[in-house]
């Protein structure tokens, strides 16, 4: 049976998936079904990763590894991972770093904050030279803070998920699910 796994750095990341594959499928649950494998953090993640790939049996499972930038040099991090992967010998991944951290997803649609928390405003802010390019924001947690008092990294996922715009491929790298 084919599938996808997500190996991910935190639970608010497979909150926003699962929204997020749920919007693009509706309620068609055909395959590929989806896991998810969430780790207590990046250096958890690093750590475990090599055993759980190579302890995976299913042969058809396509696994999709998503990990926060921060502050690490993007290509040596997605290098590092990719290393890991080709010694578990799965050939069939995909590594997707977010640029910065997961808030600089949102932040690049402020049109799915504005519906998701109904305070109007907020998208007029993208023209605005910090949220052209969110993934240049050292912090954009604290930006998102200040646009959503309140702010909780798994309530707002789950809230955000169902209004981001999966039409953006660079919005939604998962987007191989509509693909297979």
């Amino acid at each position: 049976m084919r599938e996808v796994v997500f190996l991910l750095e935190e639970e608010s990341a497979k909150v926003l998936i699962e929204g997020i594959i749920t919007k693009i499928r509706g309620n068609d649950n055909k395959e590929p079904q989806c896991k998810y494998i969430v780790f207590e953090g990046k250096r958890d993640l690093q750590k475990k990763l090599f055993k759980k790939l190579n302890g995976y049996c299913n042969q058809e499972a396509v696994f999709i590894i998503m990990q926060d930038q921060d502050s690490e040099d993007c290509n040596r991090l997605k290098q590092k991972l990719d290393t890991i992967c080709k010694q578990s010998n799965k050939c069939n991944y995909k590594i997707r770093i977010l640029c910065r951290e997961l808030e600089s997803w949102y932040l690049a649609d402020l049109e799915a904050i504005e519906k998701a928390f109904g305070v109007s405003g907020i998208v007029q802010k993208q023209r605005k030279k910090k949220f052209r390019n969110p993934d240049e924001l050292g912090n954009p947690a604290y930006e998102l803070k200040k646009l959503i008092p309140g702010y909780q990294k798994i309530m707002s996922a789950r809230e955000i998920a169902p209004f981001i715009d999966t039409q953006t491929p660079d919005r939604a790298a998962f987007i191989i699910l509509s693909k297979q």
